[in-house]
C-alpha cells in the first residue's frame, strides 16, 4: 500500500501572491510622514476660486466628447475660454475695479482743473481787455463779453495761424447789435427816426436807417458807436468773401465756381472743397450799411459822426470811387461847420477845403476835415489842390493857444508809497474794476496846442515835404511859388527840408512827453517813422540824381579838352560827396530812431504790467 504524502501547503493563485507580496512590501517600508502644508502666497489662486466653469479634463482631440453629446465650438472661443479661466480670478477682478474707479476719478480731476484754468484765463484775458477797452456797465453781461471778444480777435497774435478770422467777427458783431438794438434786451428805449422828421438837414436826400438814441446814456451811446464802427471795420475786410451755406465757411468770390466765374481759382492745399454759387450768400452786408446807421441816427456828437464819415470816405478812396469819396469828405467838412459857434462864418471855403487867414474860430474836427480832405487830393494826383489845404491848416495849428501849466506846490504829504502798500494798491485794482472812463471831447472847442498837437503839426509838414519832393518835376513856379527858385533840384531841397524839419519836431516831443499820454506817443512815432523812411528815400534819390548828372556834366565838357574838365572835376565830385555824407547821417538818424521806438515799445508793454504781459 502506497503511502500517500500529504501537502501542508496549501495551493495559491498567481495573483493572490502578487497581492500578498505587495501587502508585506507595504508593511516593511519605514512610516512616511505626513508633510505639513505650506503657506498659500496670496498672489496665487487655487482652482476654487476661478470664475469660470473649468473643465474636468484636458482639451484633447480624443477626449472629446461626441457629437451626439455636445456640439463642437470653435476652437479661438475655446481658447478664448480658458485663457479667461486663467486671467479673471476673484481678486483680479477687484484690482480691477479699483484701477477703473481711480482712473475715472483722476480724469475727472485733471479735467476739471484744466477747465479752472482756462476759465481762469479767459478771465484774465477779459479783464485786460476791459481795461483797455472799457465796456458800458449798463449792458448785459453777454453783450460786454461779445464787444470784448470782437476787440480781442482782430488781434493776430490771438490766433495760432496767425491770421483773423473776420467771418467769426462779423457773426459776433451782428449778434451784439441785435441785442443792443432789440428792446426786450439792451435797448430799452431805443425807437426807430420818423420818416417825416428830418433829423439829418445837412444831408436829406440820404436815406435814413438810424435810430433815436436820445434817451440812452453817452456810455451806452459810446459802446454803440464802437460796435457800428467795429461791424464796418469787420465789413471792409470781408468785402469780396462769400459764405457757402451748406459747410457754413467762407471763401473768396474767385474759387466759387458758377456761371459768373467760368475760370476759378483752385482752393489751397488741405482746404475745404470749392462752393458752387447756388449755395453761397454775402459774408457780411457792405461798410455803409453801418456807417450810414451812424450819420442818420441821432443822439451821436459831432466827433463820433466826423469820424464815421471819414472812415466811409477812405473805404470809397480805397475802392476806387474818387468821386463819390470826395462827396463823402465834404460831408464830413458840413458836420464839422455845422457845429461851430453861431456868429462863426467864413471859416473854410466850401469849395477849396482851404482855411481862411482871418477865421478867429477853428474847431478840432474842423481840422481833421480839411487834413482829411487833403490826403483824399494828394493820394489822387492833385497835388496843387493838396497843397494849398495842408499850408492853410499848418497856420490854424500854428495859431493855435498854448496851454497854461500850473506847477502846484509840493506838499508834506506828498511821497511816494512803500512797497506793502503799492502791493496792497495793486491787489485793490485788480479786484475793483476802474470806473468808466469820462467823455471824450466833442472836437466842437477850439484845440490848444498840446503835445499831441504838435506832433499832428510835424505830421502836416511831413505831408508837404514829400509834396514838394514829389511835385518837383511836374509843378511850375507859378502853381508853387514857394521857393524862389523854380527848378526841380530847388524844389526836392525844399522838400527834403521840410522833412527834416518834421523828423526833428516829432523826435523833440516824443522825448519830453510826460506821464502816460500813450495817445502822443503813439502819434510822434508814427510821425518819426514816416518821417524817416521818407528822408531816406528822399536821400537816396537825390544822391542817385546827383550821380548821373555828374556823369552827363563830365560827359559834356569832355568838349572843351582835358584841361576844362579837370579842373570841373572836383566841384561834382565834392557835390556828390555832400550827398553821401547826407545818406549817411540819414542812416544814422534812423537807427538812433529806430532804439527810440523801441524804446516806446517797451514802455507801452511796461504800463500794462507784469500780469498782462504774461498772458499777452
Amino acid at each position: 500500500m502506497t503511502i500517500r504524502q500529504v501537502n501542508l501547503i496549501p495551493l495559491r493563485s498567481p495573483i493572490a501572491r502578487i497581492l500578498s507580496s505587495r501587502r508585506l512590501l507595504r508593511q516593511i517600508q519605514p512610516p512616511v510622514h505626513q508633510r505639513q502644508p505650506t503657506p498659500r502666497l496670496f498672489t496665487q489662486n487655487s482652482a476654487l476660486l476661478l470664475i469660470a466653469r473649468i473643465l474636468p479634463r484636458p482639451e484633447l482631440p480624443f477626449l472629446h466628447d461626441t457629437p451626439a453629446a455636445r456640439p463642437l465650438q470653435p476652437i479661438a472661443r475655446a481658447q478664448f475660454r480658458y485663457q479667461l479661466a486663467r486671467l479673471l480670478t476673484t481678486e483680479r477682478k477687484r484690482y480691477w475695479k479699483h484701477e477703473l474707479k481711480n482712473s475715472v476719478k483722476y480724469i475727472i480731476y485733471i479735467g476739471l482743473m484744466i477747465g479752472l484754468i482756462n476759465v481762469c484765463i479767459a478771465g484774465i484775458f477779459h479783464e485786460k481787455l476791459e481795461r483797455a477797452h472799457p465796456t458800458p456797465s449798463e449792458w448785459s453781461f453777454w453783450s460786454r463779453h461779445m464787444l470784448r471778444s470782437c476787440i480781442g480777435l482782430e488781434d493776430p497774435n490771438v490766433e495760432s495761424s496767425g491770421l483773423v478770422n473776420w467771418a467769426k467777427i462779423d457773426s459776433i458783431y451782428r449778434q451784439l447789435l441785435k441785442r443792443l438794438e432789440d428792446p426786450s434786451k439792451d435797448g430799452k428805449g431805443v425807437l426807430p427816426i420818423d420818416k417825416d422828421n428830418k433829423v439829418q438837414a445837412d444831408r436829406p436826400e440820404v436815406a435814413q436807417p438810424g435810430l433815436d438814441l436820445s434817451s440812452k446814456s453817452e456810455p451806452w451811446r459810446r459802446g454803440y458807436h464802437a460796435a457800428l464802427m467795429g461791424a464796418a471795420r469787420t465789413a471792409e475786410h470781408l468785402d469780396g468773401w462769400v459764405t457757402d451755406k451748406t459747410m457754413k465757411l467762407s471763401f473768396p468770390k474767385e474759387v466759387v465756381v458758377g456761371p459768373s466765374n467760368p475760370r476759378p481759382r483752385p482752393v489751397p492745399y488741405g482746404a475745404a472743397e470749392a462752393p458752387r454759387e447756388e449755395n453761397c450768400i454775402p459774408s457780411a452786408p457792405p461798410p455803409e450799411t453801418f456807417y450810414l446807421k451812424i450819420l442818420t441816427s441821432v443822439g451821436f456828437s459831432t466827433r463820433q459822426r466826423l469820424d464815421a464819415a471819414l472812415a466811409y470816405a477812405d473805404w470809397l478812396d480805397f475802392k476806387g470811387l474818387s468821386t463819390t469819396a470826395e462827396e463823402m469828405y465834404d460831408w464830413g467838412l458840413d458836420i464839422a461847420m455845422g457845429a461851430l459857434p453861431q456868429g462863426i462864418n467864413n471859416v473854410v471855403d466850401t469849395s477849396t477845403g482851404i482855411i481862411s487867414n482871418e477865421a478867429k474860430f477853428v474847431s478840432a474836427n474842423l481840422l481833421d476835415a480839411t487834413n482829411a480832405l487833403a490826403v483824399h487830393h494828394a493820394r489822387n494826383q492833385n497835388l496843387a489842390i493838396a497843397l494849398p489845404i495842408f499850408l492853410s491848416e499848418l497856420r490854424a495849428r500854428r495859431n493855435l493857444s498854448i496851454p497854461v501849466i500850473d506847477d502846484p506846490a509840493p506838499s508834506l504829504g506828498n511821497h511816494q508809497p512803500s512797497a506793502v502798500g503799492g502791493f496792497f494798491t495793486w491787489i485793490k485794482s485788480m479786484i475793483i474794476s476802474p470806473p468808466y472812463p469820462p467823455a471824450p471831447a466833442t472836437g466842437d472847442e477850439a484845440p490848444i496846442r498840446t503835445q499831441i498837437a504838435v506832433c499832428k503839426e510835424a505830421a502836416v509838414m511831413a505831408h508837404i515835404g514829400e509834396i514838394l519832393f514829389a511835385s518837383s518835376k511836374n509843378i511850375s513856379r507859378q502853381q508853387l511859388p514857394l521857393t524862389g527858385k523854380a527848378d526841380s533840384s530847388s524844389q526836392q531841397r525844399s522838400g527834403l527840408s521840410w522833412t527834416r524839419d518834421a523828423v526833428d519836431i516829432s523826435e523833440n516831443v516824443l522825448l519830453t512827453i510826460r506821464g502816460n499820454d500813450q495817445e502822443a506817443r503813439e502819434k510822434c512815432a508814427e510821425c518819426l517813422g514816416v518821417g524817416m523812411e521818407n528822408w531816406t528815400t528822399m536821400v537816396h534819390t537825390m544822391l542817385e540824381d546827383e550821380k548821373l548828372a555828374t556823369l552827363s556834366r563830365k560827359n559834356a565838357d569832355r568838349r572843351f579838352g582835358w584841361f576844362w574838365n579837370w579842373a570841373s572835376a572836383g566841384k561834382y565830385e565834392e557835390e556828390e560827396r555832400d550827398w553821401e555824407r547826407e545818406e549817411a547821417l540819414v542812416r544814422e538818424r534812423m537807427r538812433s530812431a529806430r532804439r527810440l521806438l523801441e524804446k516806446e515799445e517797451w514802455k507801452g508793454q511796461k504800463n500794462e504790467g507784469l500780469l498782462w504781459m504774461l498772458f499777452k
